[in-house]
């Protein structure tokens, strides 16, 4: 057994000492209480190993009799589907009479904005800018001494935006304005050599965005599509169902530009690479960039919908941004349904985007709302629209190379994953595959099929070996694959890699409930993280997301929203140090427990409340503007209920 690593300082006496004793106070959750060991199943008490069940040693389980059992546990299946359905959706979860019991319905986490407004134009003082309403018709505030009356009390601390980059956009509505802000001048402050530092190593800036000229554009339907437009006429006219045609042969002269051949696009080498999976909500930038500081080579957008793209719609374009660190190795997923859709999006990404390494296309979201609409999963039940959607997204793409992430099927026991990979390697036109070793209908129920990953697997490298044999065709690179589902330990990534044909694996729960995964991965050793230690990763988060969403009351709540939704899932981290047994396993729950020290068990509480009080270290006291849901019904419990 690979040996257990431990770092574990000193923490009873700690700079966080008042608010862990606040915490044992007056907490009610799951898993906060610190009292003695009481009343231990004894199944839980033997070696006995318990199907479901993670095995803590006996001294670490609590009995706590306000809140059943049943209820302790989440509800991987019913709850892991995002936010992308509407509240009737959630109502309904897909099925007609079917409610999600594992999932809170009509959550809604949107963060208000001050009562008092400054208006933008008057953000730093020395450098006014007119206002484009003019003073007296603007709804926001025009008065300084009035605005700074009415915000709340400033965090404590150094701004954390200011010490990354010498200077704070947000200007007089930052929550730690009294840092860089000399009220006798009245002018905000700059660290000129710090921002010198910053702009020379050209390290900490965002990517990927595009122009509000531009979304302006897509709104009135008035951006140039010539590409995707000649594309689409020759899918519609020339490939349909199961006829193939060479596009190349018909439609390079029509091009205005040329087209990039397979070979002459952007590279891709997975190989043993370490890759996180797209993640719903969660899968945010600020979580992204973390990611890459602990380790990952390869991160990727949340799943982006074609049909808001192409209308310009903000929510949606402010997914294929990226922190400069992610690229190269920053992928952009989208879904889509439509072939003219398809390749108009990735046009306008190969046009817009200057810094995405590849354009994948999801084939795997099970999401019944998606599913209905001919997305996601559905596509793998339709290979002649999947063919015509990645042709033309391949033609559309520049020199972004396509790739695309599948499931196993639809349905369980009715795999049809590699017959249909099968066809899309002779169509030529994927870059590389990935398979998540689940149906859609499984969701998590069951764990990943890794058998049936290796067969595919083995059809992937066996026509690249036919490929590679073929001296004639010089313009085919090999098709890489990756596969995915439940990667959780260095274990699980060494076995899985080891697989024939597997190129690398993607990470998703696995990185999220424990981020640094890849360290363990490098270290090939279990890390036994102290809480400082966790509670340092979450700080570096925070920072990030103060940096992306802005340091002014409404960044500091998304920052606050995003933090809650990251530790939705880290909370599950069980410590390696008072587990019975190894390896542990991503779908297996704890009865109740408690951590070594009041902090430990502070970051395994499955209170949401307790991960608010989190979040109040880093980004001070919690306002009463902000709100949270959580994802799960099993968080959301209110204490002594």
């Amino acid at each position: 057994m690979t040996t257990t690593t431990s770092k574990r300082p000193a923490e009873s006496e700690g700079e966080h000492r008042d608010i862990k004793k606040s915490h044992t106070e007056d907490s009610g959750s799951v898993l906060a209480s610190t009292t003695e060991v009481s009343s231990v199943p004894e199944a839980l008490k033997s070696s006995t190993v318990l199907k479901g069940v993670a095995a803590i040693k006996a001294e670490y389980i609590i009995s706590n009799p306000t809140i059943p059992i049943e209820e302790a546990y989440i509800n991987d299946d019913e709850a892991e589907g995002g936010d992308r359905g509407t509240e009737a959706e959630s109502e309904r979860g897909g099925k007609k009479g079917k409610k999600r019991r594992g999932q809170n319905k009509k959550r809604d986490n949107r963060q208000q904005h001050e009562e008092v407004r400054l208006c933008t134009s008057l953000i730093n003082p020395q450098e006014p800018k007119p206002c484009s309403f003019g003073a007296g018709n603007c709804r926001n505030c025009h008065d300084i001494e009035l605005y700074l009356a009415s915000k709340l009390e400033d965090i404590e601390g150094p701004c954390p935006v200011y010490s990354a980059i010498g200077y704070c956009p947000a200007g007089l509505k930052c929550r730690w304005l009294h840092s860089h802000y000399n009220k006798e001048t009245k002018e905000l402050l700059k660290d000129m050599e710090l921002i010198q530092k910053t702009t020379e190593a050209n390290d900490n800036f965002e990517v990927n965005k595009i122009s509000s000229d531009l979304k302006t554009q897509l709104q009135r339907k008035k951006y140039d599509f010539t590409r995707a437009t000649e594309v689409t006429a020759y899918l519609d006219t020339h490939v349909q169902n199961d006829t193939k045609q060479d596009l190349q042969k018909e439609t390079l002269q029509s091009y205005h530009e040329s087209v990039f051949k397979p070979a002459e696009k952007k590279k891709l080498n997975l190989k043993n690479t370490k890759i996180v999976s797209p993640l719903t909500t969660v899968g945010n930038l600020p979580y992204r960039r973390l990611m890459r500081t602990l380790g990952a080579d390869i991160t990727y957008s949340e799943m982006a919908l074609t049909i808001p793209l192409l209308q310009g719609t903000n929510s949606e374009w402010a997914l294929p941004k990226a922190h400069n660190s992610e690229y190269p190795g920053f992928g952009v997923q989208i879904a889509a349904s439509k072939h003219w859709a398809a390749s108009k999006a990735a046009e306008a990404i190969y046009k817009e985007c200057g810094n995405v390494s590849e354009l994948n296309l999801n084939c795997g979201c099970p999401i019944d709302l998606l599913y209905r609409q001919g997305q996601g999963s559905a596509l793998m039940e339709q290979p002649p629209k999947l063919i015509r959607i990645l042709k033309g997204m391949n033609l559309c793409s520049g020199d972004i190379p396509v790739t695309v992430k599948l499931r196993t099927g639809i349905k369980d026991g009715k795999n049809v994953a590699k017959p249909l990979i099968d066809r899309l390697l002779k169509e030529e036109d994927v870059a590389a595959i990935t398979l998540h070793g689940r149906t859609k209908q499984q969701r998590y129920t069951k764990e990943a099929d890794w058998n049936y990953i290796g067969e595919v697997a083995q059809v992937v490298q066996n026509w690249n070996d036919i490929k590679a044999d073929d001296k004639d065709r010089t313009d085919i690179q090999p098709t890489a694959f990756v596969g995915n589902g439940d990667i959780y330990t260095h274990e699980d990534w060494y076995k899985a890699t080891s697989i024939p044909g597997v190129d690398s694996v993607m990470v998703a729960r696995g990185a999220l409930i424990k981020p640094w995964i890849f360290e363990e991965v490098e270290a090939q050793q279990y890390l036994d993280k102290s809480a400082l230690e966790r509670l340092e990763i979450l700080k570096t988060f925070s920072h990030f997301a103060l940096e992306h969403w802005g340091s002014d009351e409404y960044g500091v709540g998304q920052a606050r929203r995003f933090m809650c939704e990251f530790m939705s899932f880290t909370h599950r981290y069980i410590p390696v140090g008072i587990l019975e047994r190894l390896p542990p396993k991503i779908n297996e729950r704890p009865p109740m427990w408690r951590g070594r020290n009041e902090m430990e068990t502070l970051l395994g509480s499955g209170d949401y409340q307790d991960w608010i009080k989190i979040t109040e270290m880093f980004l001070g006291k919690v306002g009463t503007n902000f709100q949270f849901t959580p994802k799960h019904k099993s968080n959301a419990y209110e204490k002594g209920t």
